[in-house]
């Protein structure tokens, strides 16, 4: 059986979060910009896992914070999402500029 090395894992990791970052510092769509933010916490999660099974001293510990991480994701898109709706009633529009905006 031939094991992954950490560097697969890593790379894999840097290449999402890049991407995740990109994608939340450029685009306009608020949905987008959500997606891009889960990105970054799935590659938060893909260290955490990698480092808890293939660390110097392999432990749980990683994967119960990638647990915490991913249940914190889930809220923060529910909760980000009803934001989402709520705006778009009151607006119509999901454009990241309109965002700032205090005036009805």
């Amino acid at each position: 059986m031939s094991s992954v090395p950490i560097n697969a894992y890593l790379l894999l990791a840097l290449i999402l979060f890049c991407i995740g970052l990109y994608g939340a510092l450029t685009k306009r769509n608020t949905v987008i910009v959500l997606i891009c933010i889960e990105l970054m916490l799935n590659a938060a999660n893909i260290n955490l896992v990698a480092f808890s099974k293939l660390g110097v001293t392999p432990s749980l510990t990683g994967q119960i914070f990638s647990l915490f991480t991913i249940s914190v994701a889930a809220a923060e898109a529910a909760v980000g999402v009803a934001i989402l709706i709520a705006w778009y009633r009151h607006r119509q529009t999901v454009n990241i500029d309109e965002a700032d905006s205090l005036k009805r």
